[in-house]
C-alpha cells in the first residue's frame, strides 16, 4: 500500500466546495476518523483530537467541541433511560434496590459509550459548518 503524501492546509482548500456533505462528515466522526477525508483516526486517545489528519492535514485540533457532546450525551442517554425506567415500571415491581442495580450500570455505560461517538459527530458538523479558526487571523 503506498503512502498518500500529506498536503498543506491553506485558506484555498477550506473553501464550501471541497468539503464533504453532512451525512459523510457525520458517519466519519462517528467511527472516529477524519471528517474531511475519512482516511486518518481522528482521535489519538480516548477523547484526545489529532492536533492535523496526517492524511490530509486538515488542522482537526484547531475545532473546539468543549461541552456540546456531553451535552448531547446526557440529554440522549437520560431521555433514554428514564423512558424505560417508566415503562419497566409499568410493567414489573421492582424494588428500588433493583432499579438502582439495572440501570445505574446501564445509565454509566450508554454514557461512556456515547461520549465518544457524539464527539466524533460534533467535530464532523463543526468541519463540515466551517466551524475552524482561521490560524491566519
Amino acid at each position: 500500500m503506498s503512502e498518500i503524501a500529506p498536503v498543506r492546509w491553506t485558506n484555498a482548500s477550506r473553501n464550501a466546495d471541497s468539503r464533504p456533505g453532512m451525512a459523510p462528515a457525520l458517519r466519519r466522526g462517528v467511527m472516529g476518523k477524519c471528517p474531511n477525508c475519512g482516511r486518518a483516526r481522528l482521535f489519538t486517545g480516548w477523547l484526545r483530537q489529532v492536533g492535523a489528519c496526517p492524511v490530509c492535514a486538515a488542522p482537526l485540533g484547531a475545532i473546539r467541541a468543549d461541552d456540546a457532546p456531553p451535552y448531547f450525551v446526557v440529554f440522549l442517554v437520560g431521555h433514554l433511560v428514564i423512558a424505560t425506567q417508566v415503562l419497566l415500571d409499568g410493567v414489573l415491581d421492582l424494588s428500588v434496590w433493583a432499579e438502582a442495580a439495572v440501570f445505574l450500570p446501564l445509565t454509566l455505560a450508554l454514557a461512556l459509550g456515547l461520549l465518544r461517538p457524539v464527539k466524533g459527530a460534533t467535530i464532523g458538523l463543526m468541519w463540515q459548518l466551517g466551524m475552524v479558526p482561521d490560524p491566519d487571523a
